[in-house]
């Protein structure tokens, strides 16, 4: 499912149901589970087995994927790419960093968000312009779709800036039409050749239970970023 958000660079695996396969963990990877509790394993061991799945369509051999720092995976030299994992889903994406600079993904519940929560992740302008309906049935969950986005934006960014980026440093919109949203940064942006990443551009999509949100971060050619996965236009980035 969340293959159809992606470019064709881009190589992706999923999981569904609970349980991962049987020994899916290197042993690079067992300490850092080592005392979680199971549902932790289980959600770790399931976006390891997805991230080598993943890594085998672009012909690379299994290695270990380690968390870093603030829990984001370590790929490879050469590679880029992002995890998502929630109740009875989880997904890996990768891609050659020649192709594509930075990914992030999300997988959510397709319900509404708990009460207090879109308060404390929204921005009052985005939840005024979260649409109110469409002709989708049932209807979408919008709130839900935004925590989601925003998660993909962060997971794209902190990866490729290592600066973290909260949920008010960007201010979201989506297009219920075409299946895509902008992400405007209310911080400074970051310098991608010749220009200046200001902002990203995502797709979203519902599928069988699931909101799915995913940003590309086309590689930059020439000085210059390339048009982002179904955009006209550069990532966001200033002209």
């Amino acid at each position: 499912m969340i293959d159809e958000l992606l470019p064709e660079t881009v190589s992706a695996a999923e999981l569904v149901g609970d349980e991962p396969p049987a020994a899916v963990l290197l042993p690079e990877e067992e300490p850092h589970v080592a005392r979680a509790v199971e549902k932790r394993v289980r959600e770790f061991s399931a976006g390891r087995w997805c991230a080598r799945r993943a890594m085998a369509g672009l012909g690379l051999p299994p290695v270990p994927v380690l968390p870093g720092p603030r829990g984001e995976p370590g790929w490879p030299d050469g590679i880029v790419g992002a995890l998502t994992h929630c109740e009875g889903y989880a997904a890996a994406v990768v891609a050659r960093s020649s192709e594509v600079l930075a990914l992030g993904i999300d997988a959510e519940p397709a319900q509404p968000l708990p009460d207090g929560v879109l308060a404390a992740v929204a921005l009052p302008g985005e939840r005024a312009a979260l649409p109110h309906h469409h002709d989708g049935a049932p209807p979408l969950p919008w709130d839900r779709m935004l925590f989601s986005a925003k998660e993909s934006v962060y997971k794209a960014w902190f990866p490729m800036t290592g600066r973290p980026l909260e949920f008010e440093d960007a201010f979201l919109a989506f297009d219920p039409d075409n299946g895509t949203f902008t992400a405007r940064l209310l911080v400074p942006g970051w310098p991608l050749g010749d220009e200046l990443l200001t902002g990203f551009r995502g797709r979203w999509a519902v599928r069988e239970g699931l909101v799915l949100t995913a940003v590309t971060v086309p590689a930059v050619r020439d000085g210059h970023t390339p048009p982002a996965h179904g955009s006209e236009a550069a990532a966001g980035a200033a002209r």
